[in-house]
């Protein structure tokens, strides 16, 4: 049984991203760093390199949104700020949500041909070899530690 949605039904997209999408370009997560924080602060890039654990180097790829927000990065700004580690992800989360809905529309505008889209639930390969992995490890002999 074939569950992919033909190609054709695939360049319909909606003229609004879907649920979970910022309508408006959402701010990076390291500017909102540079922006938030580290200027009101004073806080000069060396500086936060040396409170957050981390290189120079890469908290300026973050503020230059040039990196993405980690999950190491997030937990190091959460305990340095003193906000929560799902402020951080939530950022990089609306800001890459909004990226790769900006990529799929202009791939739609161009004509491009999109991929099928695989119908959830629906059994595939994935879903299979899953299912082996599921069957080998109950019949693995367990060990105890």
């Amino acid at each position: 049984m074939d569950t992919r949605v033909p190609s054709a039904a695939a360049h319909a997209l909606p003229p609004e991203p879907p649920a979970g999408v910022p309508l408006r370009l959402p701010v990076h997560p390291g500017r909102f760093l540079e922006r938030q924080f580290l200027q009101p602060l004073g806080i000069s890039q060396t500086r936060a390199a040396a409170l957050l654990g981390v290189s120079r180097r890469r908290v300026n790829e973050l503020v230059m949104g040039h990196r993405a927000m980690s999950p190491d990065t997030a937990l190091r700004c959460a305990i340095a700020f003193g906000t929560t580690v799902t402020f951080w992800l939530h950022l990089q989360v609306q800001w890459d949500a909004w990226q790769a809905w900006r990529a799929l529309r202009g791939q739609v505008r161009a004509g491009q041909p999109l991929p099928p889209v695989v119908v959830a639930g629906a059994s595939g390969p994935s879903q299979a070899a899953a299912r082996r992995l599921r069957r080998r490890a109950a019949a693995a002999p367990h060990t105890a530690a």
